[in-house]
């Protein structure tokens, strides 16, 4: 008889404590915050909006030096490395269309998600000047 009263004190135990588990397994739970994100285009939508819009930035995230050597008229130079979590002085307005590149890709990849993280919301990156077949200066 003890054996069994304690066997039913045990499985009521191990029964209310599987409840409180559950219980608190269904409370509200945050969804992960989507991160930011940019456009990534084409290089002849690229060249496409760089006739058709006016009010645009084309930002070449390479060093200066690799800026001085070449770039596409009209860009802007500011390096990749220097883009981090602080307000960019060059790049006021948060809504604008900043179309990035710089000389393969990879680093205007980067730069236009470090745009976007910092509230930047028509960023469209087009890949790498090597591939550029427009006009080039410097």
């Amino acid at each position: 008889m003890i054996r069994d009263d304690r066997m039913k004190a045990i499985a009521v135990v191990l029964t209310a404590a599987l409840c409180v588990a559950l219980l608190c397994g269904c409370g509200k739970t945050e969804a992960p915050a989507a991160s930011a994100s940019y456009m990534q285009i084409g290089q002849d939508e690229a060249a496409s909006l760089m006739e058709s819009e006016e009010d645009y930035i084309l930002l070449d995230v390479r060093t200066q030096e690799e800026y001085e050597s070449g770039h596409i008229p009209g860009a802007v130079c500011i390096p990749n490395e220097s883009i981090g979590i602080e307000e960019i002085a060059a790049l006021p307005d948060k809504d604008q269309l900043i179309l990035v590149y710089c000389r393969s890709g990879r680093r205007s990849k980067e730069a236009a998600q470090k745009l976007a993280d910092l509230g930047y919301t028509n960023v469209k990156e087009f890949g790498g000047i090597i591939d550029w077949t427009g006009e080039i200066i410097g």
